[in-house]
């Protein structure tokens, strides 16, 4: 049975397929946005980046901001910090992007012990007055949240951030303090919907059609995180699913020609590091009959056309 989605609006944007990719450390730079998107995500963040890092201009950082304009519509970074002044000053770095992202949920120990990320869950009307700024400057802005940080402060916490102008809202539902071993509460994401009218994304446990379609119906949007490790045809498959009600198998080798386009992506936008590359390559080699062995193979390769070449020979 066909399953009606319905698009969302994030300020003048909208979302014509409310089924994101997670903003992912080390994992959602440009090439891989761009091969998730081709498998139908509706919209991507890159990965999150510190204010700090950004008003100082290195390099990794600089890269790691890339968009393709033209193929990324719209737009998004997500960015994270703990002074009011450091957001301030990045203000004119953000104006190119047609949605900022704030990170309130990441419980990276790095993170948190610069009281950013997930830390600044213990202070909703700091969260606020980030976003009441960003606003100032005309941008468009979501928020991405966990239950709380150590304590539920869900409802709090959501109140404050569409008080303060927020376009939307992303709940990731566990605490900071929870690890992924234990299960999401979307039961809060559902009560978060019910206390909030600016569009809610529900973050957690997606891993199919199935729960991507459950989760639709508490909320506007989903977002997959995990689950698109190394899998970005999982996007297709949950289209597939909600169009015809059934799950469609994973395919592999397509999925492989995918990772052959993120590198050949690499390669076109200058993303050259190998521990990244090789990194995404092990979730690709992974889950057919005769993986673990192409995996060692593909560990030893010390280039990037090297790798290139391999992939080609196993798909």
């Amino acid at each position: 049975m066909k399953f009606k989605v319905k698009p969302i609006k994030i300020g003048k944007y909208v979302i014509k397929n409310p089924i994101f990719l997670a903003p992912m450390v080390d994992v959602t730079d440009l090439p891989y946005r761009l091969i998730c998107r081709k498998a139908g995500a509706g919209m991507a963040y890159t990965e999150m980046l510190y204010v700090d890092a950004i008003t100082h201009e290195n390099d990794k950082t600089k890269r790691l901001m890339k968009i393709d304009k033209r193929k990324e519509k719209p737009s998004g970074i997500q960015i994270t910090g703990n002074n009011i002044e450091e957001f301030k000053k990045v203000i004119p770095y953000l104006k190119e992007y047609d949605i900022i992202d704030l990170n309130c949920g990441c419980p990276s120990i790095r993170i948190v012990g610069s009281e950013a990320g997930s830390y600044l869950l213990k202070s909703p009307e700091k969260i606020a007055s980030i976003i009441k700024l960003l606003k100032k400057a005309g941008l468009t802005v979501t928020a991405k949240i966990r239950l709380g940080f150590d304590n539920n402060n869900v409802i709090e916490t959501a109140k404050a951030i569409e008080k303060a102008g927020a376009d939307a809202i992303t709940v990731h539902a566990r605490l900071a303090a929870h690890s992924n071993k234990i299960p999401a509460d979307w039961e809060w994401i559902a009560k978060v919907k019910k206390a909030v009218k600016i569009p809610v994304i529900g973050n957690g446990d997606v891993i199919n059609g199935e729960t991507a379609k459950r989760m639709i119906e508490i909320c506007d949007g989903v977002m997959i995180g995990r689950a698109a490790l190394g899998d970005p045809l999982i996007f297709s498959r949950i289209a597939y699913y909600l169009k015809n009600g059934k799950e469609k198998e994973r395919d592999y080798k397509e999925n492989l020609k995918l990772f052959k386009e993120y590198i050949s992506l690499c390669k076109k936008y200058g993303f050259n590091d190998m521990h990244r590359i090789k990194q995404v390559g092990t979730w690709f080699i992974s889950g057919f009959e005769g993986a673990a062995k192409k995996r060692a193979g593909f560990m030893s390769l010390k280039t990037i056309d090297e790798i290139e070449e391999f992939v080609k020979e196993i798909i």
